[in-house]
């Protein structure tokens, strides 16, 4: 009995620490320095939610610019089936899948060049991947452009405009966020 007395107020103690005063100071401390972050980094226009900075979505349309492939299951970008594909380079499903996608890419994009971006017919680790190269938003540019009705020059300024560049060149390649970009079209066209 001796015995345990301490280790049932030890486990009291730890669990009311750990338990709950560690989750409600971390928590208060995340929404109080980073609150955009702590509640989803979510995206929102005139008060309607758009989706997450940090989810990729699947924009099929002509007039927005398309991410990378998604490997989550029955559905594109589906955050409770996140996955990679999984499939070896030697895989031939997987040499199947790219070319697939590589003629529907060269097919709806006649304009651009021959070579497309690896990063448009290959899914990222998690399948939500919500980020491009500007390269590949570029490879688009010319049938977004060609849809929305724009100059290829504006289209080419807003990519930029919304490039995200590491802070030191080293840290990172830039990126741009498909769904905010894709905002930024919407609210350029939109009256």
């Amino acid at each position: 009995m001796q015995l345990f007395r301490p280790a049932i107020s030890l486990f009291i103690l730890l669990t009311l620490v750990l338990g709950g005063a560690y989750p409600l100071l971390t928590t208060g401390l995340a929404q109080w320095w980073f609150p955009q972050s702590a509640n989803g980094s979510l995206l929102a226009v005139k008060g309607e939610l758009r989706g997450s900075s940090l989810i990729g979505q699947d924009f099929t349309a002509a007039g927005y610019f398309h991410g990378r492939p998604s490997a989550t299951g029955d559905k594109p970008y589906n955050g409770l089936a996140s996955s990679g594909s999984n499939l070896a380079v030697s895989n031939p499903a997987l040499d199947q899948a790219i070319s697939q996608r590589v003629a529907a890419l060269r097919q709806a994009n006649p304009q651009a060049s021959a070579t497309v971006p690896v990063e448009l017919v290959t899914a990222s680790a998690s399948g939500l991947d919500p980020h491009l190269s500007p390269e590949a938003a570029l490879w688009q540019l010319p049938r977004v452009a060609q849809a929305r009705h724009l100059p290829e020059q504006q289209v080419r300024e807003l990519i930029e405009a919304n490039t995200q560049r590491p802070l030191l060149y080293f840290l990172g390649e830039p990126v741009v966020n498909v769904l905010q970009l894709n905002m930024a079209l919407d609210a350029l066209t939109q009256p």
